[in-house]
């Protein structure tokens, strides 16, 4: 009976690992594809500023405020949000974000000036404050060990995103008009129906650890080893690099198709091919750079992934409609492939606060955007795009900071 008894579990057993391991990786392609449709509907939005402009009657510096509400928006809720839910998670809030995306496509459709564009920005803000720091966590829940590889996953869902964001504009928007928008609707309800199976998953996992939680001695939160100086130093570094790689991306999003346009006196669905080409290759850099940093090293990636850029994004300006979309490709390659290393670098060196980190970095992430956004639009109404562009084009160069970086082998030791 003994023996009976032992083959039944040793049967069942391998077959349970293998039942949650699918469970895990369907629920990282969820929050992935949930990622892929909040930041195309984002990322519209600065690709039809061109629209904007005309139909509203805007000038560079109002564009700019509509990049800074978006991003802004979203900065300020992440790290707030992610700080809460390290202690009290909160599953409810990945279908509310999408509800909250809605509203903004929603508005964005109808907008009859400026005011009603910010506010409309302004949701599309807060459907991704809400969005990023829960769904990351969940990302970690399911990662196991390749913790590189899963934020990777749940990246390269915002950078596929991205990357179809400017199609879309020119094969919905450019067409349609404002009214285009609509269209965006139906991503987001589908959104708010994916982000309802995840936050089911998440919140009957919660149920089972709390349950466990009372089963057996509660653990602390993890503290870091390292002092408050050191974690200031490496934060400040990390947030330099961010900074660079952010504005130089606002820089692009925002305003390089009307430096195209004007530069080659071409439509702006031949603009958005180049953009298309930068954030197609993000997907692709961030899908490879989680596995790449696992294999080799977080700080090898992220000095790589910024300092690398330069010499590209210095020969942009001065390159042709076909060099572009070439030199696009290999800036958004290299360029997005740091920033999932980034965030996982950091959550290594302060265990335990998963969401604020998360909140943080993509907060800071919409934050230095949408500020860049404001400044790059008022330095254009002054200088021309074309000054702005190729001034942009120097800050990946401040990658060379990322050599300042602790050895990966120091975190991990420590951690």
């Amino acid at each position: 009976m003994g023996s009976k008894n032992e083959k039944v579990i040793f049967v069942t057993q391998p077959a349970m690992t293998v039942t949650a391991r699918q469970t895990a990786n369907t629920i990282l392609f969820g929050v992935s594809l949930a990622h892929l449709l909040n930041d195309a509907m984002q990322n519209a939005v600065p690709a039809v500023f061109p629209i904007f402009q005309k139909s509203l009657q805007l000038s560079y510096a109002e564009i700019g405020w509509v990049a800074f509400t978006l991003n802004v928006t979203a900065s300020i809720l992440q790290p707030l949000i992610g700080t809460y839910t390290d202690r009290r998670p909160m599953p409810l809030l990945l279908p509310l974000g999408m509800v909250f995306t809605l509203l903004g496509m929603v508005g964005l459709a109808f907008s009859p000036g400026l005011a009603m564009l910010l506010l409309s920005a302004a949701l599309v803000g807060i459907g991704s404050s809400v969005l990023h720091p829960e769904s990351s966590r969940v990302a970690h829940l399911v990662a196991g060990k390749g913790r590189g590889l899963a934020q990777s996953v749940f990246q390269v869902g915002g950078n596929t995103g991205q990357a179809f964001a400017p199609l879309m504009v020119a094969l919905i928007i450019t067409p349609l008009g404002q009214h285009g928008f609509l269209w965006f609707t139906i991503l987001a309800v589908l959104g708010i129906l994916i982000q309802s199976y995840i936050a089911k998953w998440y919140g009957g996992h919660m149920r089972m650890r709390s349950i466990a939680a009372k089963e057996s001695p509660v653990a602390p939160m993890a503290a870091s080893p390292f002092s408050r100086g050191f974690v200031i130093y490496v934060l400040g570094i990390l947030v330099v690099l961010l900074f660079s790689k952010f504005v130089y991306l606002a820089s692009m999003t925002g305003y390089y198709s009307f430096f195209f346009m004007e530069k080659y006196h071409l439509s702006l669905e031949r603009a958005q091919v180049s953009l298309f080409a930068l954030q197609f290759a993000g997907m692709l850099g961030t899908l490879l750079g989680g596995p790449l940093a696992d294999r080799f090293g977080r700080k090898k990636i992220i000095w790589f992934s910024i300092f690398g850029t330069a010499p590209f994004s210095l020969l942009l300006p001065y390159a042709g409609p076909v060099g572009s979309v070439l030199l696009c490709l290999a800036i958004g390659a290299i360029l997005m492939s740091g920033f999932s290393v980034i965030i996982v670098y950091a959550q290594e060196m302060l265990p335990g606060r998963v969401g604020m980190i998360s909140g943080l970095f993509f907060g800071l992430s919409f934050g230095l955007g949408g500020l860049g956004s404001v400044v790059l639009g008022s330095l254009i109404d002054h200088t021309g795009v074309d000054f702005m562009i190729k001034a942009c084009a120097f800050l990946p160069l401040l990658g060379v900071s990322a050599f300042l970086l602790p050895k990966d082998s120091r975190i991990m030791r420590e951690s």
